[in-house]
Formats: C-alpha cells, sequence, structure tokens
C-alpha cells in the first residue's frame, strides 16, 4: 500500500504537520505560495506564461523588486515582478509597505500598555520572525489607544458625589523644540457614591502650577464633579489656591507622605527616627481627641529642635484636617497618600520610556494605564463601606453666606 493510499485524510494529515511545524518551515511555505500567486497574475498581465513566445504577448518580465510583508507567520520575502513596459504592483500590497495585520497591531499596542521598550519589542517581533520595528512604527500602531484614552479622559462623572478625593502631580520629561524638557502630569482619584475608587481625571501643564491645577479642577467640575468634602494632596501653593476657588466645600488634607518628606528636610539626622515614630502614631489614634493630645506630645518632644517643633506648629490644621470624619477612614485613606501605589505602577510603565517624543505620546500611555487601573477598581471590593460614606457626609454643613447661594463646605473648609 503506498503512502499516499494510506492517507485517509490528506486535510487532517496536513493540518497535524502544519501545526507541529517550525514557524521557519511555515514562513517559507507561506512565502513560496504569496510569490507564486504574483508571478501568475503577472503573467496574466503580460498575455503569456513566464518563458514562452506567444503572440498575445504585450509586455515582458524584467526581474523582481523585494519587498516585506509581515503576516502573523513572521516577515515574508515578497518577490514582485518587474516589467519592461508599463508597471505591476498589487495594491493589497501597494497599500503598506511594512503591512502589519491587526493581530499584531493589537500585540505592539498591549506592549507599550504594559511598559514594554520599544528596544524590547524590537527584540520581541525579532522572536517572533519579524524583521523589526522602529519607534515610528510602534507609535503609530499605539495610536489605536488614543480614542480609548479620550473617551475616557472626556466621561461625564455622573456616579458621584464624591466624597473623598486625593490629587498628585508626576514630573515627565518629553522632547519639544528640539529639546528635552519637564512636564507636569496632574490626576485626581476620588471615591464615589457606591463606595468604589475611581480615576476622575488627567491632563498634562508644562508645570505644577496655579493656572494648570485651576484649568485641570475646572474641568472636572464641568464634566461633573461634585460633593467634594475631603481632598488630600501636597503643600503645593498653586494646588491648594485651585482647590480653594473650584472646591469651596472642601477641607484640605496635606497627604502624611508629602509633609514626612518636608519635616524630614529641616530635622536633623540623629534625631529624625523618634520624631518620624511620633509623628506616625498620631494617625494611629481612635479618636480626634486622642489625635490632637498625640500630636501635643510631638510637639513636646521636640522643644529641643526649634526648627522642627515650628514646622510641625504651622502644619497642625493642615495635617489633623481629617479628624472631623469618620474614625473609619483613617487607616485606610488619609493616613497616607490614596495614590502613592498609583503614582508607583504609572512609574513602571513610563520609566522604561525615558522620554518620551510628544507630550501626545505621554497621556496615550499613562491614559492607557489609568483607564486599565479604573476598570480593575470597578470590577474590585468596595473601596469605602456605605455606611462610612453616609456617616462622612453628614460632617457636611451648611454655609451662611446672605449674598449668594449656599455653598456646602465641612469644618476647617478652605475659602477661594
Amino acid at each position: 500500500m503506498t503512502a499516499r493510499s494510506s492517507i485517509k485524510d490528506p486535510a487532517g494529515f496536513l493540518h497535524e504537520h502544519l501545526s507541529q511545524a517550525s514557524p521557519d518551515l511555515l514562513r517559507e511555505l507561506m512565502e513560496g505560495f504569496v510569490n507564486t500567486l504574483l508571478s501568475a497574475d503577472a503573467d496574466r498581465v503580460c498575455g503569456a506564461a513566464y518563458g514562452t513566445r506567444d503572440p498575445d504577448r504585450v509586455t515582458a518580465r524584467n526581474g523582481y523588486r523585494h519587498r516585506d510583508l509581515d503576516t502573523r507567520v513572521g516577515t515574508l520575502d515578497v518577490a514582485v515582478p518587474k516589467l519592461r513596459e508599463g508597471a505591476y504592483f498589487p495594491d493589497w500590497l501597494l497599500q503598506r509597505r511594512r503591512r502589519a495585520e491587526a493581530a499584531l497591531t493589537s500585540v505592539v499596542a498591549t506592549c507599550y500598555l504594559l511598559g514594554v521598550s520599544t528596544r524590547r519589542m524590537d527584540k520581541l517581533v525579532q522572536s517572533l520572525g519579524i524583521t523589526g520595528l522602529s519607534k515610528s512604527q510602534v507609535s503609530v500602531m499605539a495610536r489605536d489607544l488614543d480614542q480609548l484614552v479620550k473617551d475616557f479622559r472626556e466621561r461625564p462623572l455622573d456616579t458621584g458625589p464624591y466624597t473623598f478625593l486625593a490629587a498628585d502631580a508626576l514630573t515627565m520629561r518629553v522632547r519639544e523644540g528640539g529639546r528635552v524638557v519637564k512636564v507636569a502630569v496632574m490626576l485626581a482619584t476620588g471615591v464615589n457614591a457606591d463606595g468604589y475608587r475611581e480615576i476622575l481625571g488627567v491632563a498634562v501643564s508644562s508645570a505644577e502650577s496655579g493656572a494648570g491645577w485651576n484649568s485641570f479642577f475646572k474641568d472636572l467640575v464641568a464634566r461633573g464633579l461634585n460633593g467634594v468634602a475631603l481632598l488630600t494632596s501636597d503643600a503645593h501653593a498653586g494646588l491648594v489656591e485651585a482647590i480653594g476657588a473650584n472646591l469651596p466645600g472642601a477641607s484640605w488634607q496635606r497627604c502624611r507622605t508629602h509633609y514626612t518628606v518636608n519635616l524630614m528636610a529641616v530635622c536633623p539626622k540623629h534625631a529624625w527616627g523618634g520624631v518620624k515614630a511620633m509623628l506616625h502614631s498620631v494617625f494611629e489614634q481612635v479618636d480626634p481627641d486622642a489625635v490632637h493630645a498625640q500630636y501635643d506630645k510631638l510637639l513636646d518632644h521636640t522643644a529641643a529642635l526649634p526648627e522642627v517643633q515650628a514646622h510641625l506648629d504651622a502644619a497642625r490644621e493642615e495635617v489633623l484636617a481629617f479628624t472631623p470624619f469618620p474614625n473609619g477612614l483613617w487607616r485606610q485613606i488619609w493616613s497616607n497618600n490614596p495614590n502613592e501605589r498609583l503614582n508607583r505602577e504609572i512609574r513602571r510603565r513610563t520609566d522604561v520610556v525615558g522620554i518620551f517624543p510628544d507630550r501626545a505620546s505621554l497621556i496615550r500611555l499613562v491614559g492607557a494605564v489609568l483607564a486599565e487601573q479604573n476598570d480593575e477598581w470597578a470590577d474590585g471590593r468596595r473601596y469605602l463601606g456605605l455606611e462610612i460614606l453616609t456617616k462622612a457626609r453628614l460632617t457636611i454643613v451648611p454655609t451662611t453666606s446672605t449674598d449668594q447661594e449656599q455653598e456646602p463646605t465641612t469644618t476647617g473648609a478652605l475659602s477661594a
């Protein structure tokens, strides 16, 4: 019995062997198939088969031009026939000289989102049998993320009230005008009416200035931000002023992480361990009276360090602004910066890029990372219980202004 007659299912036999074949074999088979089709199509245009004399022939072959074609099985070396008279180039290959299939584009865009550097992506695609991708090609493919990021940044904030907010800024480097400059990436997160964390906005500004923060908060309010009772951030003057101007009913809590760094700058190194431990103990108390009593002990402890004591005394109201709110919140969020972990994740993704080619590419990557994180929060556990949120909202009391419509405010609220 011959081998041919022993094969009962030729299609299954071919599929089995192809599935076990190496990528090189699959690539060679596909390359031969494509080149055979191109040769047959060129014969049709010439009016006669290659190497034959025929009175119906209208032109003749004149060598080949080689083009790369990216496919799922790798980069194919496509030999496009040239003609002595006229031109031959198939439309499907002319559309893009280095044509990437949708699957490849998706892989590259996903790698970009995950923070893989262009050099690493180049090695990755080469391992898949593709000759390589330039930085410009990666950027073009990554633009598929633009619509996702745009929709995320412009969506209405309709799941409020957002009782608690946290705002922060990260410094990134971009190329502008032939030089590398630093820009500020401003972001805000909040806790919505259902107790879930939500990323509310992200924007890029030339500097972390009052004008930049003011524009940022105006956009959030225009999109529906409301009901803010407490906002945590660092003590940047422009940020604090923008909070007062756009969220007049909100109390401002100075971020513990940032304040600890500020205090360390004025504290002698030999005394820092004890001061830091006592500062942390302030946020571990069970009620407002205990918090203030522990803060008084901290001031007494630093009596021999006048500069440190003055720093602590001046920042008291800012550092302890959380005390009117339910103590169930203290350890969970407001004893530390709620955005610190998120900032580390952003840095992890952006550090491999280093210097961004422009602001659009920066907002594309950061925005996509934040959209991804926002989806994870929405599908995860509730961040704050509804009972705690209800108690926190009861802390808000109306102002007694007679000249304008009353605005909600809280104890220690900022004034515009």
